[in-house]
């Protein structure tokens, strides 16, 4: 199971950076339309059949963040 709504994450990641999901597309070489599905995509960010595979080994998937210097 994953512990973090890591969609809800990068919404307020953006936030706090004060860009768009637009200006994001550009600088990962792609588009702001593109971001927009990736974040609504039935299933999310992650992988189901990781989130499987480490389910059945008993784990949780927890993230962390740590801002870059």
């Amino acid at each position: 199971m994953v512990k973090n709504n890591i969609e809800v994450d990068v919404k307020v990641k953006l936030l706090e950076a004060g860009k768009t999901q637009q200006q994001l597309g550009e600088e990962i070489g792609t588009t702001g339309q593109y971001i927009n599905r990736v974040l609504k995509k039935n299933g999310g960010i992650v992988n189901d059949t990781f989130v499987k595979m480490m389910d059945a080994l008993g784990y949780n998937i927890v993230l962390t963040y740590e801002k870059k210097d």
